[in-house]
């Protein structure tokens, strides 16, 4: 269970504290809800409250990374193996960059965006253009990622962004493959 002023990754939503957890007004004139607790969470990167049931399986909830796992993360970035994916159709590419994103997993979510990465660089070396869905994904995985890694080390999301384009420029390429 968290306690009160942890931070905590509530699935796509991204970091958020545990501002109480407590029984809500709305679960008390509920029949079979009167014992149940909830996490009152507030996002740091967007507005709003949310409340999230303690006992909730729908929707992961997890601590953030520590500052040494987060250090870890961003420094394995030029040795990473991932690669571009290319999905055949528009639906399957959607549905891979879905499952990777769905897991709420900081490694899942690197790998994303560097996969993503690898693609858009070779797709501008190629003088074509990059893909509105490739586009969207990155830039749901980049603040993803990059909001729990600043969450962890205590820096500015956008400070935490560029250090992490700064070691994707520094990772060798991994050539572009066609998985099915």
């Amino acid at each position: 269970m968290f306690q009160k002023d942890d931070l905590v990754v509530y699935g796509r939503t991204g970091v958020c504290r545990v501002e109480d957890i407590t029984q809500p007004d709305f679960c008390r004139s509920k029949p079979g809800e009167l014992d149940k607790l909830y996490y009152v969470l507030s996002p740091l990167y967007q507005d709003g409250t949310i409340y999230a049931p303690i006992e909730n399986c729908k929707v992961p909830i997890r601590p953030i990374l520590t500052a040494e796992e987060a250090d870890d993360l961003v420094d394995a970035i030029p040795a990473s193996r991932a690669q571009a994916y290319y999905g055949g159709s528009t639906q399957n590419l959607r549905d891979h960059y879905q499952t990777l994103l769905q897991t709420s997993d900081c490694r899942d979510l690197l790998e994303l965006v560097i996969s993503i990465y690898c693609k858009k660089t070779h797709v501008e070396e190629t003088k074509r253009k990059f893909g509105a869905v490739d586009e969207h994904f990155m830039k749901q995985a980049e603040q993803l990622l990059g909001g729990e890694l600043a969450a962890a080390l205590d820096v500015p999301v956008s400070e935490m962004l560029d250090r992490i384009a700064a070691k994707l420029r520094t990772r060798k390429s991994v050539p572009a493959q066609e998985l099915a």
